[in-house]
């Protein structure tokens, strides 16, 4: 019998915020970046949303600040920010859904646009495996480049592809919960979608295909 994976979007799915927005936030509280940088992530970040520039030219641009930083260090920062800000934001519900599909021995995984700074010490906090953008490192040292493709629209049907072919599953047996239309490739790659406080978009295409719709928080 082959493996299920149980797939769980981050951002405003497992998390009722953005791990984005509020590390940010974070930032600027322990006086990280200054206006200057904050302006500069929120202008490539405007122009991603609005379809300007694609996922892969913005990712990047998105993730300057980190650029020249020591990846352990920044790693360490990240489980403080998590311990101070990000445990709060998560889900009640998406845990215990997280417990359901562990109680049948189905393998759980948090797939996210987001870095490795911020999914890993949620996924290792839940006890689950995960998946992400990867920011690459030269001997410590961020390059303010990503790991090819960005984990994010049809680059996590790659990533998710990779592991479900390591862990002799198949997408077609997956779960897939997300907010996310953005997230569409996925939901359609797997055999059970589920739109999870859904945007306008998903919202509306989820009851059109008459796919499962849940409310974390």
């Amino acid at each position: 019998m082959s493996a299920v994976i149980a797939f769980f979007d981050m951002d405003y799915t497992t998390l009722d915020a953005s791990s984005g927005l509020l590390y940010v936030k974070y930032l600027r509280q322990q006086k990280r970046i200054g206006r200057r940088v904050l302006l500069r992530i929120a202008w490539w970040t405007l122009l991603y949303k609005v379809s300007a520039i694609d996922v892969n030219s913005a990712v990047p641009k998105m993730l300057s600040y980190a650029e020249h930083q020591s990846a352990s260090r920044l790693m360490a920062e990240s489980y403080e920010w998590f311990e101070h800000m990000l445990k709060s934001h998560i889900a009640p519900r998406a845990v215990d859904k997280i417990d359901f599909h562990r109680r049948q021995d189905q393998r759980v995984v948090l797939i996210s646009a987001s870095t490795q700074f911020a999914v890993q010490p949620v996924a290792e906090h839940l006890h689950v495996d995960f998946l992400c953008t990867r920011l690459i490192d030269h001997n410590d040292e961020l390059t303010g480049q990503v790991v090819d493709p960005p984990c994010y629209g049809a680059g996590k049907v790659v990533w998710a592809q990779r592991y479900a072919d390591e862990h002799g599953a198949a997408l077609r047996d997956a779960y897939c919960y997300t907010d996310s239309y953005s997230d569409r490739p996925l939901l359609d790659a797997v055999g059970h979608p589920v739109a999870v406080n859904p945007d306008v978009r998903l919202k509306r295409f989820a009851r059109r295909r008459r796919w499962p719709i849940e409310m974390f928080y």
